[in-house]
């Protein structure tokens, strides 16, 4: 399984970014694919859960409203598109594999790519 991280960059505060997850190396729509990100000097989070094959999700109660998660089959890529973004939302942002509940998400292999740099300015 391999998944690779884009999209990030530096935007204003109140700006939009849509990151990309490329999946290979599996079947695309058997999994739940999601995002996570570590700012400087935190714990890396959990930020939104997409089941490929039903379409279910789950975001952060930090990010509901600004964050929506999707993917594209035919390309074997999971979306994360970012609007109104403050300068907390400034990380670097993974995807994984996810599984989610009502509780909150959690990665599954603990196995992570290099990420991508999101960094919100003033």
């Amino acid at each position: 399984v391999q998944l690779v991280e884009s999209g990030g960059g530096l935007e204003q505060a109140g700006g939009s970014l849509r990151l990309s997850c490329a999946a290979s190396g599996f079947t695309f729509e058997d999994l739940a694919i999601g995002w996570f990100r570590q700012a400087p000097g935190k714990r890396r989070e959990g930020v939104s859960c997409l089941g490929i094959s039903d379409g279910s999700t789950y975001y952060a109660n930090s990010v509901k409203g600004r964050f929506t998660i999707a993917s594209d089959s035919a390309k074997n890529t999971v979306y994360l598109q970012m609007k109104n973004l403050t300068l907390e939302y400034t990380a670097v942002y993974y995807c994984a594999e996810c599984h989610f509940s009502e509780y909150g998400m959690a990665d599954v292999f603990d196995t992570w790519g290099q990420g991508t740099q999101v960094t919100v300015s003033s």
